[in-house]
């Protein structure tokens, strides 16, 4: 698959959203909608990001990673001062992203961390990696720590997937779900929980989670054998390679503006910037994994892990702009999938 870059740097994105005809800023739209702005909870979940470093370079990728990205992997001294920060925390969940997450040299070792603290842990895996030459004994060392899996799979079709991700990419996946499935994921064990994670392939919003889990679960029981437990769905985020890409089909205002038509405040409760906070690979602080992205850092003295003050986190006013529309669409859209039903 070829490696596809970002054409904007994030303050060329975030100006390009900006100059979107007839879409206010998203604090004005919340004030007008008479919604409270976004303010931080306690944080419940330690979102880290590994490195762009990833196997794969997927067109819908809101992360811009790729092979080429070898440089932006989280170091050593980094890892160990998100364990320090973690534990100035009552954060439950470690959610580890990239990237591939698998591919940082220190992943283990941290899995390792986090699970002997009593943490769960999330591995956010994008199937393929596990078939890597490296990766042979990984299905069964997250299934012996209890490593949920949410695994991104951008359809139950071949023809869907391989738009996403290149040709071939839905065999990959298959062959690495069957072989999950073979360690004991997917089959209802708590333990060993299988989630996949849905991404529509182009300028639309995904249909209702609920009915669509139904329908996956069904069509890759019956076409190919494979079982996962749950299904969450995300909407694509108008930033980095889905950006580009919407530009390039003069897709961008349509989109925007189907975001903004779509708009729940019913949605904005369930935010994952309220109770995650999510870290960069080289250490610095940000709301969501969306303004990772963006280079929007949190709004605290100091924004990063080193200097993290657990006390400040909560009650920070949360950094919004309009790609944030993208999380208050239609049923909402989080790390965790659809904010309500």
């Amino acid at each position: 698959m070829s490696v596809r870059t970002a054409t904007m740097p994030p303050a060329s994105q975030i100006a390009l959203l900006d100059a979107t005809e007839g879409l206010p800023h998203f604090d004005a739209h919340l004030d007008a909608s008479g919604v409270a702005r976004i303010i931080a909870g306690n944080i419940e979940i330690f979102q880290i990001n590994l490195g762009k470093l990833c196997n794969m370079s997927c067109r819908h990728c809101h992360v811009d990673a790729g092979p080429h990205r070898v440089d932006e992997n989280m170091d050593r001294a980094t890892v160990d001062a998100c364990l320090a920060a973690l534990d100035a925390t009552h954060a439950h969940t470690v959610d580890l992203t990239g990237g591939a997450p698998e591919l940082n040299p220190n992943f283990r070792s941290l899995v390792d961390a986090c699970v002997s603290r009593g943490k769960h842990v999330i591995d956010r895996c994008n199937l393929s990696v596990l078939l890597l030459p490296r990766s042979k004994d990984l299905p069964q060392f997250l299934a012996d720590r209890g490593v949920e899996i949410v695994a991104s799979l951008p359809h139950h079709r071949r023809p869907n997937t391989d738009a996403q991700r290149g040709e071939g990419a839905w065999d990959r996946s298959i062959e690495a779900l069957r072989l999950l499935n073979a360690h004991g994921y997917g089959h209802g064990d708590p333990k060993r929980r299988l989630t996949l994670m849905h991404n529509p392939a182009g300028a639309f919003l995904p249909s209702g989670q609920a009915s669509m889990e139904r329908e996956w679960k069904e069509g890759l029981r019956r076409t190919v054998g494979v079982s996962f437990d749950r299904l969450i769905a995300l909407n694509n985020m108008p930033i980095s390679r889905f950006l580009d890409w919407l530009v390039e089909t003069d897709n961008l205002d349509g989109y925007m503006g189907k975001l903004y038509g779509a708009f729940n405040a019913n949605t904005t409760n369930g935010l994952m910037c309220r109770n995650t906070l999510s870290i960069g690979w080289d250490g610095t602080l940000y709301d969501c994994d969306f303004n990772q992205m963006l280079e929007m850092p949190a709004d605290v003295a100091r924004p990063n892990v080193r200097d993290l003050d657990a006390r400040a986190l909560p009650g920070r006013r949360i950094r919004t702009a309009r790609h944030c529309y993208g999380c208050t669409a239609g049923a909402g859209s989080s790390c965790g999938g659809a904010t309500t039903s």
